[in-house]
């Protein structure tokens, strides 16, 4: 895989020459999340130094947030990264020394949601009985081999059938409940374990898919998401570490903190802002220093919620699909153009929540590295859909972190979709004491005492990031994420100032949606476009230099 990155050879080049001759165009970057911030990075390094970052929260990261917890961190955000070979946020990692003290049971090559590839996995029911490790085998291969069915859609253009409702989650479902029950050899009450063990991986693969039920995901798309060779690893120090290895070169007047946006206008005139401004000489005088730049000529403007305006030649736009979806209707004037608004409607995002729980002694055995909850109840049901008060349900796992020299005795559980959104409207203490109950019915240990401690993300019910990261919902196509990511105004439509506005951000990458690497290279290609413009333009206004 290539890096989208660009840099320049030398201060005569045209783009550098070109940059101190000319006036530097005036670049915003909406959001320091890792898009945002690979985007100005990259920007940065090849000579443009009029970049603002606006960042709504108050502090930069986006979907990273690690908390300090003693000798730990704790991710409430991204946890892993996903594949090594070519991988920029993984040799972002390796070549400043993030992975030193990455132990080799954090190097995972099997589900992405353990923390550790030692240890077996407990598939307790919910009666208390813990599931025969050889009976979780046969149905995990299974599974798996249905699984890799589910990937030949795409990946060799298979026809989708319609019983499947092109669902990843109903041709699953489908498929592995005729193999059990179609096969001569197993008892009925195996049969029954393993149809409940098929309701628990779904909700299992809809965390890791953060789709509120893989019947949402889309079968003839799934395949394309691709996979980066490698194993998984989770950076001990933290993944703010990344963020931060990002950020050290952008000096700190750059990126401005609680700035919300709550208006961008683009393909801009001078008399559309003369408009805005009339009458508003005594708000013009608060910020003298945009004084020279509103009104002008530049094509897009920004307001922001705090009533300052800024001026721009180029917007980046790193803003998450989730907020696109509640907000693209006021944030953009004009409005986005129907295709653009199709996708993003189209596509899916959703929220996965984590919730961490502190004990002073384990409960667990020392090879359990996860309890997975398994509900007997559940093995015949086609949709899993639970009443508020039952949201609890969702809840798909809970696994142990480790080592315990370096996170104490500490269990992550996992929720997503509706019921995410619910656990976050509950307070720590109805949370906890839920989370003990379940545990002790599923082990069947009525003594394991509350946890000491609970952490929990809320990333649903956060204004500035709604939802955990994106999916190909039912109905949507990588050639929607083409459309999310295609910069305005589209150039075949207009003679107007190009690239005024770009989008940027995992949800705009058509192989590695969902992934921090993802949203890393779409910062860096939406910077690589301006780059080359000028580029293109310093070229044809300069002879070449004899070397």
């Amino acid at each position: 895989m290539q890096s989208c990155e660009i840099s320049s050879e030398s201060a005569d080049d045209p783009l550098s020459s070109g940059l101190r001759r000319h006036r530097q165009p005036q670049i915003i970057v909406i959001g320091a999340g890792l898009a945002g911030l690979a985007a100005t990075k990259t920007l940065l390094e090849n000579g443009f130094t009029n970049v603002t970052v606006l960042e709504a929260s108050d502090r930069i990261g986006g979907r990273v947030q690690s908390i300090q917890h003693g000798r730990a961190t704790l991710e409430l955000g991204a946890t892993w990264i996903h594949g090594a070979n070519g991988n920029p946020v993984y040799h972002l990692a390796e070549d400043n020394g993030l992975l030193e003290h990455t132990t080799d049971e954090e190097r995972s090559v099997g589900r992405i949601s353990l923390y550790a590839k030692n240890g077996v996995a407990h598939y307790q029911t919910n009666n208390g009985k813990r599931i025969p490790k050889d009976l979780v085998e046969e149905f995990s291969d299974l599974y798996n081999e249905v699984y890799e069915l589910t990937q030949e859609f795409f990946q060799n253009g298979k026809p989708v059938g319609a019983e499947s409702q092109n669902s990843v989650g109903i041709f699953t479902r489908d498929v592995v409940r005729r193999k059990i029950t179609l096969d001569p050899d197993d008892s009925e009450s195996s049969k029954k374990l393993k149809l409940s063990m098929l309701q628990q991986y779904l909700k299992v693969e809809s965390c890791e898919s953060s789709s509120p039920s893989m019947d949402e995901v889309s079968l003839s798309e799934f395949g394309e998401w691709t996979e980066i060779p490698g194993a998984h690893h989770v950076i001990p120090s933290g993944f703010m570490q990344v963020v931060e290895l990002l950020a050290q070169d952008i000096p700190g007047r750059v990126i401005r903190r609680g700035k919300p946006v709550r208006r961008i206008h683009w393909n801009y005139t001078f008399q559309q802002a003369e408009e805005i401004t009339h009458g508003e000489h005594e708000h013009e005088q608060q910020h003298d220093h945009n004084r020279d730049c509103w009104p002008c000529q530049a094509p897009a403007h920004i307001e922001c919620e705090d009533g300052e305006r800024l001026s721009a030649d180029h917007v980046i736009v790193t803003a998450s699909l989730g907020v696109l979806k509640k907000s693209h209707e006021t944030l953009f004037s004009p409005g986005l153009p129907r295709d653009k608004v199709q996708a993003i409607e189209k596509l899916g995002i959703s929220t996965t929540d984590k919730i961490f729980l502190e004990f002073d002694e384990p409960f667990w055995s020392p090879e359990c590295n996860s309890i997975q909850f398994v509900w007997e109840d559940e093995a015949q049901l086609e949709q899993l859909a639970y009443p508020q008060e039952l949201w609890y349900r969702k809840i798909c796992s809970f696994d142990v972190l480790y080592p315990p020299e370096r996170y104490g005795y500490m269990l992550s559980g996992w929720i997503c979709g509706e019921e995410a959104l619910l656990m976050e409207r509950c307070d720590d203490e109805t949370v906890a004491e839920t989370c003990t109950e379940l545990l002790r019915k599923f082990t069947g240990n009525p003594n394991i005492p509350k946890p000491r401690r609970i952490l929990r993300s809320s990333w649903g019910s956060n204004p500035y990031i709604r939802g955990s990261y994106s999916f190909t919902r039912v109905g949507s196509s990588g050639g929607d994420v083409e459309s999310l990511a295609t910069p305005l105004p589209y150039a075949k439509s207009t003679k107007a100032p190009p690239l005024q506005v770009l989008f940027a951000g995992e949800a705009t990458h058509r192989k590695y949606y969902s992934t921090t690497h993802g949203a890393l290279l779409s910062g860096q290609r939406e910077a690589s476009r301006l780059i080359e413009m000028y580029q293109d333009f310093y070229n044809a206004e300069t002879t070449k230099p004899n070397m």
